[in-house]
């Protein structure tokens, strides 16, 4: 059984899309961007060549399987957390599957301070939504679950580390806890696990602020267009 401490409590955060960017309206009115919009954005270009090089076609449908793969996942990985008897519910056996291959890692969790919930920060402008906020091994964490095909080296994972460093910051800034390190839990097709655990997220706040940079100057620019 898994102990949740509910730290969030029942908050909220309103969120819709505009312009393809997904935004949440913060307690204090203003209107942030996702970190997830903020990071695809920054890395627009390698998807970008990605498409270029297989096609739209074959880019579209890939892009839907990993979706659903990833939603479903998601979603069994939450059910499972809030110590329901999953076996009684209706999953896919690539679902199924993926889930049994993560198990022994996601025992690893335990004393969740959020399951699924909004964040967000004033000082950077941004919000998202967290999947798990726990201890990982005891310490403190971030915790991201991704599915793929198979195991990504850890180079391509930077925007992973990003993400989960501002979800750490806007934790931090809202109840004044200091989370202890980002970890990333990929579980894939074939079997295979890959934990990331990152303890050096100051060098990530860096690359945070690079990105929310970016992001603001092209939007900025996209204003200046219009007007």
């Amino acid at each position: 059984m898994f102990t949740h401490l509910n730290k969030l409590g029942d908050f909220e955060l309103e969120a819709n899309t505009i312009d393809g960017v997904r935004y949440y309206t913060l307690p204090s009115g203003k209107k942030a961007p996702s970190i997830t919009s903020i990071t695809s954005f920054y890395n627009r270009q390698t998807f970008i060549n990605w498409r270029k090089r297989v096609g739209e076609e074959e880019a579209n449908k890939i892009t839907k399987v990993a979706t659903t793969r990833g939603t479903k996942f998601h979603d069994l990985v939450e059910q499972y957390l809030l110590n329901k008897d999953i076996n009684t519910l209706d999953v896919l056996p690539i679902t199924k599957a993926l889930f049994l291959s993560g198990k022994k890692y996601l025992d690893n969790i335990n004393n969740i301070h959020a399951l699924e919930k909004p964040l967000y920060s004033e000082y950077f402008g941004i919000a998202g939504r967290v999947d798990c906020i726990a201890e990982y091994n005891g310490e403190l964490a971030i915790i991201d679950f991704k599915t793929s095909k198979k195991i990504k080296p850890e180079k391509w994972c930077t925007n992973y580390f990003v993400q989960e460093t501002a979800y750490a910051c806007m934790y931090y800034e809202m109840t004044g806890t200091v989370v202890e390190k980002i970890v990333t839990l990929m579980v894939c097709e074939n079997g295979d696990v890959k934990v990331y655990e990152k303890t050096n997220k100051r060098d990530y706040i860096k690359l945070l602020t690079k990105y929310i940079k970016e992001f603001v100057t092209h939007k900025l620019g996209e204003y200046g267009e219009r007007s």
